[in-house]
């Protein structure tokens, strides 16, 4: 079977992760790069392989799949275009910023019968994963809470650096739509869904027109209860973290692998204050965590993009939906999308069905 050639559309930041996991690949070959900067296109061609292109018209011919690396807000626009023309089509995180525009780019793909994806990479963490099983086989019990905290850090010069950055209209959001978005997939993933959220968002301490603070109540489909907290304005930046709390059992991932797995059925009787290992400890006590299998696994930046833009080659080459879809995109734009609508009202009540 004769390899499929990939172009990746847009070479900013991200695009290099698309390019080195094409490149490593044996079933795919990096046959075209585009942007309308002549030099950034030139240049990603230079460094990966491939054509370099500032017109996607120009660019179909010599393409079977593309990876879409443009700013948010353009990911439904290039994306039907690419459908349309019959191409494969993966875009990197949110499908768009907006509900209609994303349906449009997952209805366009299904009607063209192209395989279709969005990345999500840390869905292929081991650790993650692992955890998903466990929520939903019950080996903690019954789920009762479940946060994710996605505090980074971003200075005004990062926003500064593209004319895209921090708007509404490309950027779509702040420190939920851009950065916090792959953890609010993860959330809701492993719990099955979210119902409805109750949010506020500020912009506290940069200069852009979205929120770089985002804090939401969560009712999860299941009956659990959780929060939502992601900001790009904590100094230095700390890793993203999960935490999910059963009936007799708890487990806490920091940038994806294991920081906390403790599930006892029998613990859930123990005394007034649990066994201890979750109790607060004394300044000279040290809690100790531990996985669920010894080691845990290894996360190496980029490896998770590779791994996804590899499923992605095996599905079109086996005619099959890939492991994320455009439709699971929906899921966690959806989410983002009411707390920011939840946020506007003021802190109301906002059911996921609202977002249309």
């Amino acid at each position: 079977m004769s390899a499929i050639r990939f172009g990746v559309i847009g070479c900013g930041a991200i695009h290099k992760n698309h390019c080195d996991a094409i490149n490593e690949l044996p079933g795919a070959e990096l046959t075209a790069v585009c942007d309308t900067d002549p030099l950034k296109a030139q240049k990603a061609a230079q460094e990966h392989g491939g054509r370099a292109f500032m017109d996607l018209e120009q660019m179909w011919s010599h393409v079977d799949a593309v990876t879409i690396c443009l700013p948010s807000g353009m990911h439904a626009e290039v994306g039907i275009q690419a459908a349309q023309q019959g191409k494969h089509v993966l875009t990197e995180k949110p499908i768009d910023i907006q509900y209609g525009a994303a349906m449009r780019l997952v209805e366009a793909c299904e009607s063209a019968g192209v395989v279709n994806g969005c990345i999500s990479q840390h869905r292929f963490a081991p650790d993650i994963q692992r955890l998903r099983s466990a929520v939903q086989e019950g080996e903690f019990g019954r789920i009762l809470h479940a946060d994710m905290i996605n505090k980074w850090h971003r200075t005004q010069e990062y926003y500064d650096s593209g004319d895209w950055r921090g708007t509404w209209a490309l950027d779509g959001g702040g420190c939920l739509m851009n950065q916090g978005v792959h953890y609010v997939d993860m959330l809701q993933w492993i719990m099955g869904g979210i119902e409805a959220v109750t949010a506020l968002t500020r912009t506290q301490a940069r200069s852009i027109e979205v929120e770089d603070t985002a804090v939401a109540l969560v009712e999860f489909s299941s009956g659990a209860v959780g929060t939502i907290n992601a900001s790009t304005v904590c100094y230095p930046g700390l890793q993203e973290r999960i935490e999910v709390h059963g009936e007799c059992g708890s487990a806490i991932i920091e940038g994806d692998r294991f920081k906390l797995w403790k599930v006892d059925e029998e613990g859930a009787k123990a005394g007034a204050y649990g066994d201890g290992v979750l109790s607060q400890p004394a300044p000279n006590v040290s809690v100790s965590y531990e996985g669920p299998e010894e080691g845990g696994s290894q996360i190496i930046w980029g490896d998770q993009h590779r791994m996804q833009i590899a499923d992605f080659v095996e599905a079109v080459q086996q005619g099959r939906p890939p492991f994320i879809t455009m439709r699971d995109a929906l899921q966690p734009l959806r989410t983002i999308l009411a707390i920011y609508e939840s946020g506007r009202r003021g802190g109301q009540r906002v059911a996921l069905s609202e977002v249309k």
